[in-house]
């Protein structure tokens, strides 16, 4: 069989090769939806961080959503609507800063750096999607400091595994690959508080506004609250080591419910509830995999893993409902106000769910060369 190679393309096959490695490979690492101005609507926009270190939106009203069921409808191949490449390396989370004209899109990596652009600069830029990725310069960018070792030798600069919020107080705060948290101020872009003493790398981050809080997770199997004005750690929670097990798993994901009373917290393949304001872990829920993901819903918890599954149970540990999802390991849960949820993961796909159980859409993130 002869082929006529003079008009043989040796960057579009590569590039084509590329394409399809990374739709087999890529991962969702986190997504959120984006503000909107009106009060409670169904969620229009999702953002997405992802494994090639690119952060992208994409507009799921678009998609033409139906009740219909993900596993027996086409899946969709979505360009993003503005895209950024955001980090070196894999980008870990995504979260909005204010609301309205002034909100901002930060993000963090593993390249050690967290990064904020204008979101209506974003939504608005008049470049080709191709190009938007070099063309949209952050407004912050923050990098974790380095440590000094023998010879004044430094250290590679430590990674953000999350990030989280604190609107009130103008603060980032950052679950660094140090076993420190850092709290930056989003108005000098400098660190204000340093949180040390965990001895192994941080998961996971949340604010606990109402108290004038925060809570991380850990590699080394404990989560720690602290006082994000003075810096010190008021209280250690071991879950592994109170339910006196041998193995100490990290504690790879954090959540707190609306009234920041009950805390969840993912170990291994456990979800250990606690009341924090009687300071007693209230129940132990076992799952057939690792949790990556747990958020609360009112006064039930939903949990996603290493399996294509959305678990959701009460606070007792009693499984209320299971419904398959599109990734095969699922890193990240989200829930809108209206209700819906959207699950991502690998293979770079994301579920939209309905209050009801159902698959709104199911999507795979587009690569962007």
């Amino acid at each position: 069989m002869a082929m006529d190679v003079r008009n043989w393309d040796e960057e579009a096959y590569r590039n084509s090769i590329l394409q399809d490695r990374e739709s087999q490979y890529r991962t969702v690492f986190r997504t959120a939806f984006a503000p909107s101005s009106l009060p409670h609507p169904n969620p229009d926009v999702i953002v997405a961080a992802s494994s090639d270190g690119s952060v992208a939106s994409y507009s799921i009203s678009s998609f033409g959503i139906g009740y219909g069921n993900s596993r027996s409808e086409r899946l969709l191949v979505a360009e993003p609507d503005c895209f950024v490449q955001a980090h070196e390396g894999p980008a870990y989370d995504v979260k909005f800063y204010e609301e309205g004209e002034n909100s901002l899109l930060f993000s963090c990596g593993d390249d050690g750096h967290i990064r904020g652009w204008r979101w209506n600069d974003m939504r608005t830029a008049e470049v080709p999607i191709h190009s938007q990725g070099a063309h949209l310069k952050p407004v912050i960018d923050l990098v974790n400091p380095q440590h000094k070792g023998p010879w004044g030798a430094l250290s590679p600069i430590p990674e953000n595994n999350a990030i989280a919020i604190d609107k009130q107080g103008g603060s980032i705060y950052a679950a660094a690959g140090d076993s420190c948290a850092y709290c930056w101020d989003v108005e000098t872009s400098k660190i204000k508080m340093v949180y040390k003493g965990h001895s192994d790398y941080l998961h996971s981050i949340i604010a606990r506004n109402s108290r004038n809080q925060i809570i991380t997770g850990s590699e080394d199997g404990t989560a720690r609250i602290w006082d994000v004005r003075s810096g010190k750690c008021v209280r250690v929670i071991s879950p592994e080591k109170y339910d006196k097990l041998k193995e100490i798993s990290c504690v790879s994901t954090v959540a707190l419910d609306a009234s920041d009373s009950w805390l969840a917290c993912g170990s291994g393949q456990s979800l250990f509830i606690w009341n924090l304001v009687a300071g007693e872990q209230i129940s132990r829920i076992s799952l057939h995999s690792s949790v990556h993901d747990v958020l609360f819903d009112g006064n039930q918890i939903i949990a996603v893993g290493a399996e294509p599954l959305v678990s959701r149970f009460d606070m007792d540990g009693m499984i209320l409902s299971q419904i398959y999802c599109a990734p095969q390991s699922a890193f990240s849960v989200l829930l809108h106000s209206s209700g819906v949820l959207a699950v991502a993961g690998y293979g770079g796909l994301i579920d939209v769910i309905s209050p009801f159980g159902s698959h709104l859409c199911l999507f795979h993130c587009k690569f962007v060369l």
